[in-house]
């Protein structure tokens, strides 16, 4: 038996998985499904010759995260696009705000506010790297930079709370901000939401949101190369049943949520640790719908042809009345839409001249129901036109999610929901959230900080735990992971 083993092939599982390799250790990695990558992979969802990334499509984090930067994504063959813009917003009226690349071009955009946009962003976009060593640390240790900490965690605060609309005189700019912000699938005038929002607004404007050529698949794909490369086995269509498989191993790092952990354990838990795990909170959920279109999307909005990724809802207001609806179990008339196009850098994913699209929108945790007319309307509203395009179309409700990826428990493809709580506590109020009371059994999924997103850092933290305690490894995993050349 290996001497780590990690059940779960998402980006967290082989985060771990390639910094244990790389500290010499013998790695096996056991996927249930019949391909890696958990919440990056790509398929051919509708039509043959369209490729869909099954889940996450644009990677904020895959220039800025910690991990991807020691590991090279480049290094490792992985194309990665950026478009022009960012993201776009579009609102009633036909005009949008659009998070280019370029901080000043995006503030000329933006009337009244573009002052105010720059004032929010612009020394944040400076010191990019210090406000994701806040955001991706595992909130246990005392920021390297603490004034960019502090300006940080200012503007949060701000966008967090009532004052949020303090700073703006207009309706585009803080729809900008709103739409990002709603990525955590909660009401987005809370603290955990403005973290969010904030943080990828900044990478928006230092680096991009890129999108990796052929898809998502790539990033999985290179992890475990570079794993073989090392030694390590990867299993695929084996389904773990029990922590018992594993006795022998000197430690175990789950990339999966509480759920399957209290399943995978029996009844070896601690009373206390497993009444915590069924506290655990899962959050609103994602109805997904890709599209297989026979040209792009016919925005009308200027900006947003250029945009991966295109926030669709309306208004600040308009995102709060949907996002309070789906708080409240109920479907909005007018959902939130995630939308990614990923023909504005990558040609490769459609038969010439024509496109992937698709949309997440935010429905209740556990929803069955097909929402693809509500998702086709409100695209209607802002790209008239939009559905004669339309070839075909896959629909995954949020009540399927976890037929493809158990972690997203009822459809919550942020793996618990994004309560203050449960933002700095995940998966429970422990000062080493990623080790359990089960002697060398870790976790190390969206469900610890940093929380949701494609960065690996969930697992790297839970890499570094499993190094310095199961094996005396004190090598900080980043230098392990700029190492160049076989470790083994």
């Amino acid at each position: 038996m290996a001497d780590v083993v990690v059940v779960g092939s998402g980006p967290n599982g082989l985060a771990a998985a390639v910094t244990c390799a790389k500290a010499g250790l013998s790695v096996e990695v056991y996927e249930a499904e019949p391909t890696i990558g958990g919440g990056s992979r790509t398929a051919e969802l509708t039509l043959p010759g369209y490729h869909h990334d099954v889940c996450a499509g644009a990677h904020p984090m895959a220039l800025a995260s910690p991990f991807f930067r020691a590991f090279d994504l480049a290094a490792h063959g992985v194309e990665l696009l950026a478009p022009a813009a960012s993201y776009a917003h579009p609102i009633d009226g036909g005009i949008a705000g659009v998070a280019w690349r370029d901080l000043e071009r995006t503030v000329e955009g933006l009337g009244r506010d573009g002052a105010t946009w720059r004032s929010l962003f612009a020394p944040l976009v400076r010191e990019w790297r210090g406000v994701v060593d806040v955001a991706m640390s595992d909130l246990r240790r005392l920021p390297a930079n603490p004034v960019t900490a502090a300006r940080f965690g200012l503007r949060v605060f701000e966008q967090g709370t009532r004052l949020w609309n303090t700073r703006f005189r207009e309706d585009l700019a803080p729809a900008l901000l709103t739409g990002v912000a709603t990525h955590a699938i909660t009401p987005p005038r809370a603290l955990p939401a403005a973290g969010a929002g904030i943080l990828l607004a900044t990478l928006a404007h230092a680096g991009g949101w890129v999108i990796p050529r052929g898809g998502s698949q790539a990033i999985p794909d290179a992890l475990t190369a570079e794993l073989r490369r090392l030694g390590g086995r990867v299993h695929t269509d084996h389904r773990v049943e029990s922590l018992d498989e594993f006795r022998s191993t000197r430690a175990v790092v789950l990339d999966l949520a509480p759920a399957a952990l209290l399943r995978l354990a029996g009844e070896r838990l601690p009373d206390r640790y497993t009444k915590q795990l069924e506290r655990f909170r899962y959050g609103g959920a994602a109805c997904k719908v890709d599209f297989a279109l026979s040209g792009p999307v016919p925005w009308r909005a200027e900006g947003c042809d250029q945009a991966g990724t295109v926030h669709v809802v309306g208004t600040r207001a308009e995102a709060m009345t949907a996002e309070r609806a789906v708080a409240a179990g109920a479907h909005a008339e007018r959902p939130y839409l995630l939308t990614i196009q990923p023909g504005v850098v990558d040609a490769s994913r459609a038969p010439e001249g024509k496109h992937t699209f698709y949309a997440y929108a935010h429905v209740p945790n556990g929803s069955t129901r097909d929402i693809s007319e509500s998702v086709i309307a409100q695209i209607e509203r802002f790209a008239p036109g939009f559905r004669d395009l339309i070839l075909a179309t896959h629909v995954t409700t949020a009540a399927e999610m976890p037929t493809h990826n158990a972690n997203y428990v009822g459809g919550d493809i942020s793996a618990g929901a994004m309560t203050l709580r449960q933002f700095a506590f995940r998966p429970a109020p422990r000062w080493n959230p990623y080790a359990t009371p089960l002697p060398g059994v870790y976790l190390g999924s969206q469900s610890t900080p940093p929380g949701p997103g494609v960065h690996g850092m969930s697992g790297l933290h839970a890499a570094r735990h499993v190094l310095r305690e199961r094996f005396g490894i004190t090598t900080d995993p980043l230098e392990l992971l700029r190492a160049q050349g076989d470790s083994r």
